[in-house]
Parts: C-alpha cells; sequence; structure tokens
C-alpha cells in the first residue's frame, strides 16, 4: 500500500450491543503504529446512532461518531459483539458502500455477520469465532467458512476469529501497509506476540500449563537468538531440558502450533524483516534467518507472501530507493 503524508484513517463500526475488547484491540495497536515519526493511522469508532453503545460487559460506550465516518475512511473495520449478534441494516447498508467505493473491509469476531449479510463474503473465503462458525455457515452457506483459522484475508476483505485473533488480524493489517519490521515493533510495543500466520489454528486440544504459557519461553528465546543456526526438535528439547515429545506438547499448548512450524514462522519473519531494512544479498539474507539457500527463502517467501524476496524488498524496504532496487539471482 502506498504512504501517503496523512495518516491511514480507519472506521471501527461498534455494533449493539458491542465487544469492549474487539473496540480496544485496533485503538491500542494501530495507535502504536509510527512511520517517518509521523501517526501511521487514525482511528475512529462509530456507531450506526450516535450516543450510548451496550456493550456485551454491561456497560455503555459513548460513541461521538456516526456511520459518515466511514466514508471518509481508508478501512473499515467492523467490531464483534455479544449475542444476539444480529446484522444491523444500518451497518450492512455502509459496509456495502464501503465496498463498493473500494476500501479494504474487516471484521473482528461475530462482525463477519455484518460482512456477510451485505454479501461481501459470497464465494469468498472468510472466519468468525470458532462457536459461532456453524451458525455463520447456516445462515450464508454460500460462504467459504475456514471455520478453525485465526484470520484469512480474501481480496480487500479481511476476518478474524474471536478474541486475542483480533490482534493478529490487525498486525497482518499493519504488516501489508508498513511491513513486517514495523508490525513486529508495534507487538513488542504492546507486549503480544509477533505476527502469526492466519492459517495458525483457532484453539488448542490441550490445556495451558499451570505456567500459563510460559514453561519454553526461555527456549523460544533461545530459539530467536539463534535462528541463523540449523536447530532441531532435539536441540530445543535439550535446551528445555525435557523430552523432545515433552517439548512437542508444551509448545503446541503455548503456542498453538509445533515447534518446527513455530521456528519456520520465525525464520520467514526474520527474513522479511532482513528483507526491508537491510540490502544484505538474497544468501544472506536466508541465511542469516536459517532458511539455508536463496533458493529455499524464495520458495518459504513465495509460498508465505507471494512475493518473491526481491519483490517483497522492493515493495516493502525501509532503506529507500537505494536497497528497494537490490536484486538476486532468485528473483
Amino acid at each position: 500500500m502506498t504512504q501517503s503524508p496523512t495518516p491511514h484513517r480507519i472506521a471501527v463500526v461498534a455494533p449493539s450491543p458491542v465487544s469492549m475488547f474487539n473496540l480496544a484491540i485496533p485503538e491500542m495497536l494501530f495507535g502504536k503504529v509510527e512511520v517517518d515519526g509521523r501517526p501511521g493511522y487514525e482511528v475512529v469508532i462509530c456507531a450506526a446512532e450516535p450516543g450510548p453503545v451496550p456493550t456485551s460487559g454491561g456497560l455503555d460506550l459513548y460513541v461521538r461518531h456516526g456511520l459518515d465516518a466511514v466514508r471518509t475512511a481508508d478501512t473499515l473495520l467492523v467490531a464483534g459483539t455479544g449475542e444476539p449478534f444480529e446484522p444491523d441494516a444500518r451497518i450492512v447498508a455502509a459496509v456495502r458502500e464501503a465496498a463498493a467505493d473500494g476500501k479494504r473491509i474487516a471484521s473482528l469476531c461475530t462482525g463477519a455477520f455484518q460482512l456477510a449479510e451485505a454479501g461481501l463474503l459470497h464465494g469468498r473465503r472468510a472466519t468468525t469465532y470458532w462457536a459461532h462458525a456453524e451458525e455463520l455457515r447456516r445462515r450464508y452457506p454460500h460462504v467459504d467458512l475456514c471455520g478453525d483459522v485465526l484470520y484469512v484475508q480474501d481480496g480487500p476483505y479481511v476476518t478474524s476469529s474471536g478474541y486475542a485473533a483480533g490482534i493478529d488480524l490487525c498486525l497482518h493489517i499493519i504488516r501489508t501497509d508498513y511491513g513486517a519490521a514495523v508490525a513486529n515493533e508495534v507487538a513488542r510495543r504492546a507486549l503480544v506476540a509477533p505476527v502469526r500466520p492466519g492459517g495458525q489454528t483457532q484453539f488448542t486440544q490441550t490445556p495451558l500449563p499451570p505456567e500459563r504459557g510460559n514453561a519454553c519461553a526461555d527456549t523460544r528465546g533461545w530459539a530467536m537468538r539463534n535462528l541463523d543456526k540449523p536447530l532441531t526438535l532435539t536441540d530445543l528439547a535439550r535446551h528445555a531440558g525435557v523430552s523432545v515429545r515433552t517439548l512437542t506438547r508444551r509448545f503446541h499448548a503455548e503456542s498453538g502450533v509445533s515447534p518446527l512450524q513455530w521456528l519456520l514462522h520465525q525464520r520467514i519473519e526474520r527474513a522479511k524483516e532482513l528483507l526491508e531494512t537491510t540490502d544484505l544479498p538474497m544468501d544472506q539474507v536466508a541465511r542469516a534467518s536459517g532458511l539455508g539457500t536463496a533458493d529455499s527463502l524464495r520458495g518459504h517467501l513465495v509460498r508465505r507472501t507471494g512475493l518473491t524476496p526481491s519483490a517483497y524488498r522492493a515493495q516493502f524496504s525501509r532503506l529507500g530507493t537505494g536497497a528497494a532496487g537490490v536484486t538476486s539471482s532468485v528473483a
């Protein structure tokens, strides 16, 4: 996305009864984006009717702006609601108008019902909170529902699952607009996990350990410091002081993915950051991120982003035209 001198404007629509957590996520994350010393986003919360908006927690929030705010926005994000989550005809109309104007449109949690009612998701891949996936499938059978992922993008429409998956969706948007380095810096500042792949499962099959998800934290940190080395499951288990089987079980409980899936994701993220922030040749980027060869880097990046390494660098380089012009034999 081409950066402009003015912040990218995001209108966050609050249906009734809105999830307070859904509203907090975009304000928290987009508000931490700074690009070249200026805010990267302007977030405006709006509602079908300005004034008090009931929340799913039993409180009322005062929302100053009506749906006119959508017309001047670059991106429309529809928050989720508690039950009942019936689409609001006024919001549905605003969503259709935004789609006709070519805006990017996203939803958090049950906000997907508003997009589906507007017809945007017909024949497209989408997701929602897993507990309500069957209801969305029943109401809108023409939606290609991906019921167990964190978020999914199909064209200009992005939908997420519930709760913390909204964080992943917002980081995905930031990464799309400003690159992985900016998105991961926002994640660090907000003390949340780095950008996770959208295809990661929504929920784990085993309960979190008593350490509240920190049993493998030291090993994850050690792995992040050694991404350039050929780490194996045995290496990770040895560092953690447990068997491979125990490490795999704990890792999946804490991260939702296997150790090697997590490791590959971090390697690709490291490669993306190096492509954005350095002019290293592709073979050096591959070695520094632990992906081995330039051919391996190319294969993984194309599968993950649809872009070759040189195309990714040209689009997201933070070094200016000099770095963007770097090419390699794998492009």
